[in-house]
């Protein structure tokens, strides 16, 4: 599936961007959508409906935080997509999962369409180990131990922290692997695909690797873009905005200067869901081959090892 993607309005490439909610302050991140919106790239921000009640595995602010709320809603009338990243920023139990989702479409106005684990909680769905289906790869994955398998149980039916019915019932696209190139649909140009081995999600995208402020600025320096322009291609940045992307309330110089650059070509902006709906309705509802699983395993499992991390 190597066709070249006619993109909508004109434009020869995309990007978007799915913000993962960590260490997300007012102070840290409103002006970097401020920023964003006067570019107008409109991306997807990610959100914990739930305020927590223990210790964050990383936190920042959540829906039942003052203020909020009304935020969102302004990002919503603005044209960014708002973005599910579990229940809250600690561990959740399935009615506090529950609870989680309908708090989720009374605030957002339906159920989320996009989705991303946040990393280390229990209810996080296929990770950890259960990212991989290849018997191999997952054993070398848990023998080097890359990601502390501390038992990640969203898909366990047997489990408290079971949500699984839940994700396939009401969340239709999930992220998984994220790849070094910056032209994702490169790496992965099926996207979004069912995979029939892991059957509560609905449909699959990965993500270019760009989670704190240096990578991301790596992953869209210039030369990077103007390489994904003339692939014709799609990134789908992973990042966390709220990691030193604004400091005392001035934006990163590297990434304020990228992002205007990037803002200049004739690029197609739009959020995750967006794009995916869009790819869907090219590539069809794409059902992955046991070799389609293979590469992205095996690339993905490739870089892992080099960076020492997941």
């Amino acid at each position: 599936m190597n066709k070249k993607i006619v993109w909508p309005d004109g434009k020869t490439f995309a990007f978007t961007v799915f913000d993962d909610a960590d260490n997300h302050l007012d102070s840290n991140v409103n002006n970097v959508y401020a920023f964003l919106h006067d570019l107008n790239i409109h991306t997807t921000k990610s959100i914990w409906p739930n305020k927590g009640k223990g210790a964050p595995i990383c936190g920042g602010l959540t829906c039942e935080d003052p203020g909020y709320v009304d935020w969102i809603h302004q990002l919503q009338e603005q044209g960014f997509e708002i973005g599910y990243h579990l229940a809250t920023y600690h561990s959740s139990i399935r009615e506090e999962i529950y609870d989680a989702l309908e708090k989720f479409k009374k605030y957002i106005g339906h159920d989320p369409y996009t989705m991303a684990n946040h990393a280390l909680c229990k209810d996080t769905i296929y990770w950890g180990p259960a990212r991989l289906s290849n018997p191999v790869y997952k054993t070398l994955y848990r023998l080097l131990n890359l990601h502390k398998d501390k038992g990640f149980l969203g898909h366990d039916k047997t489990s408290d922290y079971f949500w699984g019915d839940y994700c396939r019932e009401r969340i239709t696209y999930v992220r998984n692997f994220t790849f070094k190139d910056t032209n994702t649909l490169k790496i992965c140009p099926f996207m979004p695909y069912y995979d029939s081995k892991k059957e509560f999600v609905n449909f699959w995208y990965a993500s270019t690797e760009g989670p704190k402020v240096m990578q991301f600025n790596k992953a869209i320096e210039p030369a990077k873009i103007d390489k994904l322009e003339e692939e014709g291609g799609l990134c789908i940045m992973y990042t966390h905005f709220g990691w030193n992307f604004s400091e005392n309330g001035k934006l990163n110089p590297a990434f304020q200067k990228n992002m205007e650059y990037l803002a200049q070509k004739n690029c197609w902006f739009a959020p995750v869901h967006q794009v995916l709906d869009f790819l869907m309705e090219q590539n069809g509802k794409h059902a992955i081959t046991n070799s389609e699983r293979n590469m992205l395993e095996r690339k993905w499992l490739t870089e892992r090892l080099a960076l020492g991390s997941t």
